[in-house]
């Protein structure tokens, strides 16, 4: 079957499972009206209705119990063969794909550092860039063995090891009066224009600086969106007057002209990192990535 038929089938299979388009939306993380969409195609090219729809219920038609068991079958026989497919990469590939974020700063080196010293002979890592939802993806599809990324979540058909915890750092102009103390408390940030990434573009992060904005006791007044390091820095030291975050290891690695970062308290907000695996054994190089994650 082609991908977009595969595709079709695991939300028909999730809706008729949760027998709710919005709980199969959220299962899938997607909106609601693609799965509908993909569903009103599937039922086009099938030539049937596969949901009795109301505003208060959905039901299997007589169709969509006959495909039901059948859906089941081309999904499990797909699982498979990406299994299979997955065990003979094992055993001829000694490269381990991993997904990284950005900000990892001396986190990332640590754990390269520490997987070539455990990692079976001859393995070697390929780091793969992306946007978070795209590595989740490409985790589940086998392309990448693992991702790191930040942010509690709950992610379907992966497993999310737990890692460390880095602090978020304040960075603001050198010739504020506030870049002379060693340590902020959040409240006085609630003057300045806060340089925030969307929540579209990194929701975890974006939810845990309003979160602590708010338990500091204020709303932040949002400026410019942040857009990339070198240019909002720029911004923030030699521009009108605002703040930005960065994770402590890469705000360390960030000498800038300029720029202070700065130590957050009351509230001291702290971002967990995790690594996002399938939950099938780990191969040996994976093993030694774990591990070296955890030493880090």
């Amino acid at each position: 079957m082609r991908t977009t038929e595969i595709r079709q089938l695991r939300y028909f299979l999730t809706v008729a499972e949760e027998l709710h388009f919005g709980r199969a939306a959220e299962r899938l993380h997607i909106v609601q009206s693609a799965v509908s969409q993909q569903l009103r195609r599937l039922e086009r090219e099938l030539a049937v209705t596969l949901f009795e729809r109301t505003t208060r219920t959905v039901r299997l038609t007589e169709a969509g119990r006959r495909l039901l068991p059948h859906a089941r079958e081309v999904l499990a026989a797909e699982s498979r063969a990406r299994a299979a497919v997955a065990d003979l990469r094992a055993g001829q590939d000694t490269t381990l794909r991993l997904g990284t974020s950005d900000g990892l700063g001396a986190r990332l080196e640590t754990v390269l550092a520490a997987f070539t010293r455990t990692a079976p002979a001859g393995a070697q890592i390929e780091l793969v860039t992306g946007s978070t939802t795209d590595r989740l993806h490409r985790v589940r599809s086998g392309e990448l063995d693992a991702t790191l990324l930040r942010g509690d979540r709950s992610e379907p058909g992966l497993e999310l090891l737990p890692l460390w915890q880095d602090e978020l750092r304040a960075a603001l102009p050198a010739g504020h009066e506030l870049a002379v103390r060693e340590v902020i408390d959040m409240a006085d940030l609630a003057p300045l224009p806060l340089r925030l990434a969307s929540r579209a573009r990194n929701s975890a992060l974006h939810d845990l600086v309003i979160r602590s904005c708010r338990e500091a006791g204020f709303e932040p007044v949002l400026g410019a969106e942040f857009t990339t390091a070198q240019d909002t820095l720029a911004a923030v030291g030699y521009g009108r007057p605002s703040w930005t975050v960065f994770y402590e290891p890469h705000a360390l690695q960030l000498p800038v002209p300029g720029v202070v970062f700065r130590p957050l308290r009351n509230p001291a907000p702290t971002m967990r990192a995790y690594l996002a695996v399938r939950p099938d054994p780990p191969r040996p190089a994976l093993r030694a990535l774990i591990e070296a994650c955890h030493v880090a």
